[in-house]
């Protein structure tokens, strides 16, 4: 659980660690979470600079589902080979079956 104490990219990385494998979230899915609605883009920041392999950074897509951030995982297409190997699709740098693969924390989690 996070504590109010926590800085905003610590909270970004609690609710990324509880995506499960096979699904995604979007950047203002979380913000939204975090009561930042206007956030996304900070998001997106806290998931450039993970502060480790225990962030599934490769789980958190835009809106639509492109993988927006693909260009901060080393090589041409780890993101994507990441998430193909939990079974999500991607064509075209986008999600297939988008709204399939959405997990929503404002729906999963209670204890935050």
């Amino acid at each position: 659980m996070a504590k109010a104490d926590d800085s905003f990219f610590d909270k970004v990385y609690h609710v990324a660690r509880q995506i499960p494998y096979g699904r995604v979230t979007s950047y203002g899915a979380i913000a939204k979470f975090l009561g930042a609605a206007r956030s996304a883009r900070m998001v997106g920041w806290a998931m450039n600079a993970t502060p480790g392999d225990d962030v599934p950074a490769h789980r958190v897509v835009n809106r639509v589902g492109l993988l927006t951030g693909k260009h901060h995982f080393e090589g041409t297409n780890l993101m994507q080979q990441l998430l193909e190997s939990e079974g999500i699709k991607v064509k075209d740098n986008k999600i297939v079956k988008f709204d399939t693969h959405f997990w929503d924390p404002a729906k999963e989690l209670t204890d935050f």
